[in-house]
C-alpha cells in the first residue's frame, strides 16, 4: 500500500483534515480521495472490490456511466440540480463484494472566497457492501467561500452503504449539499451527518426514493450550532415500495445559533413504516431551534410517526455535578457529551473512535 495522502497534504492543513475524519496513514482505510478547490489531488484504492476515481476521469474511462447515471437520480425523484460543476468523486463497489475498511474522501476549500462546486456519483452494485466517510473542510486561514456538493447514490438490490459526512467549516462559509438516493429491492442506505464547528449556514435536505420492496433508508444528524450559525438540516424519504422502512433522527444543540431540524416522509405504497425523531437542547436563550416534521400519505395501510423534544439543561443537573467538584462550565460540557451520544447513530465501528475524538475536541474548545 502506498501512502500518497500524507505526502501531498499541506502540513498546516493536516489538523483540519484530521478534524473531518481523514486517516493520513491509511492503514484503516480502503482508499482515499482528495480534492482542493476544483483540482483533484489524489484518488487511490487499495482493493479490487471497488473503483475510486475523479468523476471526470470516470466519465472519460466509462462513457456509459455518464449516460446511465449522471442526473438520473434527480430526474427520477423530480428534482433539479445545478450543472457546471468541477470535479467530485466516483465510487463503484462491484457486485457481491464487501469492502471492510471505510473508503475516505475529502473536499477542501483551499482558496479565499472560492466557490467549490462538485458532483459525486456512488454506485453500490447488487449484493455489495461498503462504508464511506467524507470530510468537507476549509484550509487553515480561509474564512470565506462557498461549497456546493451534488451527490447521487445508486444502491442496487441487496446492497448496503453506510455513508458518513463530517463538516468542519469557518464562520463565513455557506454550504449546500444536494443529495438524491435511489434504492432497489432490499437495499439499505445509512446516512450520518456531523456538523460541530462554526459555519455561516448549511442547507441540506437529502432525498431517498425507495423503489424496491423491503428497502431501508436512515438519515441521522449530530448538530452543534454556534452563535451566528444557521443549520437547516433534514431528510426526506419517498416510500414507493411495499415493506419499505425509513428513520430520520436528529440530535441538536444550539449554543446561540439557529437550527431547523426537518424531516419528511411520503408513503406511496401500502405496508410501509417510517419515523422521525428530533431531540434538541437550547443552551443559550439567543439560540433558535425548530423541529419541522411532515408526514404524507393517501393510503390506510401505512405507519408513519414523529416525535420531537426541545428543552434546556436542567439547573438541578448542573448543581448536582458541581457538588461532585465540577465547575458549572465543566458540568455543562459533561451533560452535552452525554446528550450528543453517537451510539444513537448508525456510525460504523471502524470510524466511531475518530468521530468521538472530533466531538470531544470540539466541545473542549467551544464551550
Amino acid at each position: 500500500m502506498t501512502n500518497q495522502l500524507s505526502k501531498i497534504s499541506d502540513k498546516k492543513d493536516s489538523e483540519k483534515l484530521l478534524s473531518v475524519g481523514m486517516d493520513f496513514e491509511e492503514e484503516k482505510r480502503a482508499g482515499s480521495f482528495l480534492q482542493q478547490d476544483n483540482y483533484m489531488m489524489l484518488a487511490e484504492g487499495f482493493s479490487d472490490s471497488f473503483e475510486l476515481l475523479g468523476v471526470d476521469e470516470a466519465f472519460k474511462r466509462y462513457p456509459e456511466v455518464k449516460k446511465k447515471y449522471y442526473g438520473r437520480a434527480f430526474k427520477e425523484i423530480g428534482k433539479e440540480f445545478e450543472p457546471g460543476t468541477e470535479g467530485g468523486y466516483f465510487i463503484r463497489v462491484k457486485k457481491g463484494k464487501t469492502v471492510e475498511l471505510p473508503i475516505q474522501a475529502c473536499l477542501l476549500l483551499k482558496t479565499q472566497g472560492f466557490q467549490q462546486k462538485v458532483h459525486n456519483i456512488v454506485i453500490i452494485e447488487e449484493g455489495a457492501k461498503a462504508n464511506i466517510i467524507t470530510g468537507c473542510a476549509t484550509a487553515t486561514g480561509i474564512n470565506e467561500g462557498f461549497h456546493l456538493g451534488i451527490s447521487e447514490f445508486f444502491i442496487a438490490k441487496d446492497a448496503q452503504l453506510n455513508f458518513t459526512m463530517i463538516h468542519s467549516w469557518e464562520e463565513n462559509i455557506s454550504v449546500r449539499p444536494v443529495t438524491c438516493v435511489l434504492l432497489d429491492e432490499n437495499a439499505t442506505f445509512i446516512s450520518n451527518y456531523v456538523c460541530l464547528n462554526p459555519v455561516k449556514d448549511v442547507v441540506m435536505y437529502p432525498t431517498a426514493l425507495i423503489k424496491g420492496k423491503g428497502a431501508k433508508a436512515y438519515f441521522s444528524s449530530l448538530l452543534l450550532a454556534h452563535p451566528g450559525s444557521t443549520l437547516d438540516v433534514g431528510g426526506r424519504t419517498i416510500l414507493n415500495a411495499e415493506g419499505a422502512h425509513s428513520e430520520i433522527t436528529a440530535r441538536a444543540v444550539s449554543l446561540g445559533g439557529t437550527i431547523y431540524a426537518r424531516g419528511q416522509l411520503i408513503a406511496k405504497s401500502k405496508n410501509v413504516q417510517a419515523h422521525i425523531d428530533c431531540n434538541a437542547l437550547l443552551v443559550s436563550e439567543k439560540g433558535i431551534i425548530k423541529a419541522i416534521p411532515e408526514l404524507e400519505t393517501e393510503l390506510k395501510d401505512v405507519q408513519l410517526s414523529h416525535e420531537a423534544a426541545i428543552g434546556k439543561i436542567k439547573k438541578e443537573e448542573i448543581e448536582y455535578l458541581c457538588t461532585r467538584g465540577m465547575t458549572p462550565e465543566e458540568a455543562q460540557a459533561v451533560i452535552l457529551r452525554g446528550f450528543m451520544n453517537i451510539d444513537l447513530m448508525h456510525i460504523p465501528a471502524a470510524i466511531k473512535d475518530s468521530i468521538n475524538f472530533i466531538k470531544e475536541k470540539t466541545l473542549a474548545e467551544g464551550l
